[in-house]
């Protein structure tokens, strides 16, 4: 951040020396600005303002894109938003990562009073140190914008949360899909090994043997009804069965975790 360090020829070049020469103006700004405070703090407030504010925008940039994509998402779960959720979820931890780190940084000097004490640099160039816990005005700095920090991070991990319920609720949404059709082709199966027993009692009764049932009066008629209750029995069984299958209710679950609670708190 504070030194310039691109390559000549980078892609970046531009970008990153436009950042750095905003960043070296906003803290000469601040250095040169009247106020009480020594040398040192002006200039590591001034750190510490571009550091934060960097935060917060590319946070409002990550919010707002996972916005628009859990929008998207509730209208349609296309693979392209979902390819997208993924990246998304990808720079969201990397950049929890990045502001877990200033934060982490910024604490743990404010629990280390020789740290807090060293950035007397003003005290120290006039032979006059500080020692002990007399530091109030540094710790005051650092803790205004540790709690900055702080509430950065807090909304990061607010994001990955809203990314990893759409990630479950994209999961159970999937899950149901898939045993509808499952249960689309149990349906078919059903249907079909109904009618293959229809077509086993005509086949039956079609062949070229000996049964004297079509010599008979009525005999067409009631080998037709016998297969067609014959397919209705056994459509109704199995779509009786099916309706078993489908019979998944909370209510079970409910009453078998109130049966295992009372052994858990024993």
């Amino acid at each position: 951040m504070v030194f310039d360090t691109t390559h000549t020829g980078a892609p970046n070049e531009g970008v990153f020396s436009t950042t750095h020469e905003q960043f070296l103006q906003q803290l000469g700004d601040k250095i040169r600005a009247q106020d009480d405070l020594p040398y040192e703090f002006r200039a590591l407030e001034g750190i510490l303002m571009y550091a934060l504010a960097n935060l917060q925008t590319e946070m409002k940039v990550h919010t707002n894109v996972l916005r628009n994509l859990l929008e998207g998402l509730e209208e349609s779960l296309d693979k392209t938003r979902l390819r997208y959720l993924l990246i998304q979820s990808k720079k969201i931890s990397q950049f929890h990562q990045k502001a877990q780190l200033i934060r982490d940084l910024v604490d743990g000097i404010l629990e280390n009073d020789d740290e807090l004490n060293d950035l007397y640099l003003t005290d120290i160039h006039q032979n006059t140190p500080r020692v002990g816990t007399n530091h109030t005005e540094v710790e005051i700095l650092l803790e205004s914008y540790y709690n900055t920090s702080d509430e950065v991070v807090q909304t990061v991990e607010n994001l990955k949360s809203q990314i990893k319920t759409t990630e479950e609720i994209i999961n159970i949404v999937l899950d149901s899909n898939r045993n509808e059709l499952m249960l689309l082709g149990l349906k078919f199966s059903t249907g079909l090994l109904s009618m293959g027993i229809a077509l086993y009692v005509a086949a039956v009764y079609g062949m070229n043997l000996e049964n004297f049932i079509e010599e008979t009066e009525g005999g067409f008629e009631v080998i037709t009804v016998l297969g067609s209750l014959m397919m209705l029995f056994l459509l109704f069984y199995s779509v009786r069965q099916l309706h078993k299958l489908q019979r998944v209710t909370m209510t079970g679950l409910m009453g078998k975790e109130s049966k295992m609670a009372p052994k858990m708190d024993s």
